[in-house]
């Protein structure tokens, strides 16, 4: 397996030096919200600044034991060893907790100025990004501190505050049922008004992809697979291939480059750029627990697939395109953008683009949404324009250049011949990227292997799309697929199908005001 190897110039000092100074800035004057220019700028301040990326990935199964050579933060520590975390820094859950919570704020105020102003009509557009933007804060703080939605168990499983008013603490959790209809109540209510023509930058804000975009995710995750389908339509249009990013492009760049196009607004595969101070970047090289060349080789970028395997053979665009050591292989689409504040001291802000929605992304929800309907033949047609767009050509028998072309037999034969990886593999040989499937709260159709296969390939690719981003981690909530955490010198921890521990801990702080803590 080849590593590219790059090692960024980067600041020593923590780059964000105070969570709480930062929180406790008002984003406006709140008093002076008159005006429809300024209740446009304010909701600026609803986007979220914070990413889930470090706390989604570290609790998933992307993640190895490099051994006690390497050095471990205690946050990362504690988080792949599924334990509750104290800290308050960059990335943990109490800055997500409180980034989200933020933003919804934002939005609740924008929407309180809306409603009282002179010709709230004229404000449409203005109320649909607020509602969306409070939405979407819940719905990432949902899928990070909750279960995955279940409907046998929504009754049972809590939910979060979901504050409407601003100013007004909300302080009880009720059940993850109320959590996700008030969310879909908002994305419903603000689909018909949303309004790129008030945005100068629109793939920094809702523009109608992104917003259909998102309601495409969450009706998936929400099990309203026609839904799911229907906005998919509609974020990606009659031609998703103009849209799907062109990983050809990509092949001559080097690290940065990579980066810097992959995070471009006018690429046309990103419908959703949100710039967020995190410092997960930071944690890809010479950490203990990574992306190691194990999980690289033996569960993504290089692991056998239809499309070839390795780092040479296989005709994924990604395979040679990492960079890094053994301990941490990543693609390069989420380096740090530091903003110094004092050159000389070399302190500042490090940011990191979260790629919120893609095009390539929304192809796979819809894909799986395809899969979970039993309709293959739709399912398999996305997933081919999702080849095309990663995967080179090969020379074919007649010398024509050729790609795989997904079919169900070509699908049920490779993994007729794939076994599934236990959930605690003797040895790396063990591992593969076929996994046994609990789906939480819903079934498979019966009497078949074909739509399981489908789904495996499906949930493979998302695997690779959205890593980095912490999106994995949801998947193997809501499949309920099992994992183990190697730790040397130590037993090794096992995620579970419905594990409590899939919904993080709520911070002490937040508990110790009087808020109910997850179970455990």
């Amino acid at each position: 397996m080849k590593f590219k190897y790059l090692f960024l110039a980067a600041a020593a000092l923590l780059a964000f030096s105070s969570c709480d100074d930062y929180l406790d800035k008002l984003p406006d004057d709140r008093a002076e919200l008159t005006t429809e220019e300024k209740i446009t700028q304010l909701l600026v301040s609803a986007y979220p600044t914070c990413n889930i990326s470090l706390i989604g990935e570290t609790s998933s199964d992307n993640m190895g034991d490099n051994g006690r050579a390497y050095s471990s933060d205690i946050m990362i520590d504690e988080l792949y060893r599924f334990k509750d975390v104290d800290v308050t820094g960059n990335d943990s859950p109490y800055y997500i907790w409180n980034g989200y919570y933020r933003a919804v704020a934002v939005a609740n105020q924008a929407l309180d100025a809306i409603a009282k102003f002179k010709r709230p009509e004229a404000l449409k557009a203005q109320a649909a990004e607020a509602k969306l933007c409070r939405a979407y804060g819940m719905f990432m703080l949902a899928n990070v501190f909750c279960m995955a939605w279940n409907p046998q168990e929504a009754d049972k499983y809590p939910g979060l505050p979901y504050p409407l008013v601003p100013g007004v603490s909300e302080n009880k959790r009720g059940t993850l049922r109320q959590l996700y209809e008030a969310i879909n109540k908002d994305i419903e209510e603000a689909l018909p008004n949303v309004n790129d023509a008030i945005y100068k930058k629109p793939k920094y804000h809702w523009n109608t992809r992104a917003a259909y975009a998102f309601a495409a995710r969450f009706n998936l995750y929400y099990m309203n697979y026609d839904k799911a389908v229907e906005y998919a339509d509609k974020a990606l249009g009659a031609n998703p291939e103009i849209f799907l990013r062109n990983y050809a492009n990509y092949e001559k760049l080097g690290a940065v480059e990579i980066n810097n196009l992959y995070n471009r607004a006018s690429e046309p595969a990103n419908f959703l750029l949100v710039p967020t101070y995190s410092s997960a970047s930071r944690y890809v090289f010479r950490e203990r627990f990574g992306h190691n060349g194990t999980i690289a080789g033996y569960e993504t970028y290089w692991a056998l697939a239809p499309w070839g395997q390795g780092s040479e053979d296989a005709l994924l665009y990604w395979s040679n395109m990492l960079y890094g050591p053994q301990s941490g292989a990543i693609f390069p689409k989420m380096y740090e953008f530091f903003e110094y504040t004092d050159k000389v001291a070399g302190i500042g802000y490090v940011h990191v683009m979260d790629q919120a929605f893609t095009a390539d992304e929304t192809l796979l929800v819809r894909a799986e949404a395809y899969a979970l309907k039993n309709n293959i033949d739709k399912a398999l047609d996305d997933m081919n324009k999702w080849i095309v767009s990663h995967c080179r050509e090969k020379a074919g028998t007649n010398g024509e250049k050729v790609r795989p072309v997904l079919t169900t037999a070509l699908v049920d034969t490779f993994y007729k011949h794939v076994e599934y990886a236990p959930v605690t593999p003797d040895g790396n040989r063990d591992r593969s990227i076929r996994k046994i499937l609990n789906p939480q709260g819903f079934e498979l159709t019966p009497g078949t292997d074909t739509q399981e296969n489908v789904l495996q390939l499906i949930l493979h690719m998302r695997r690779l799309e959205v890593r980095q981003q912490g999106y994995r981690f949801y998947d193997v909530k809501r499949y309920g697929i099992s994992y183990t955490h190697f730790v040397a010198g130590e037993d090794p921890i096992i995620f579970k199908p419905g594990d409590l521990r899939g919904a993080i801990q709520i911070p002490s702080d937040v508990v110790n005001a009087g808020l109910a803590k997850n179970p455990r």
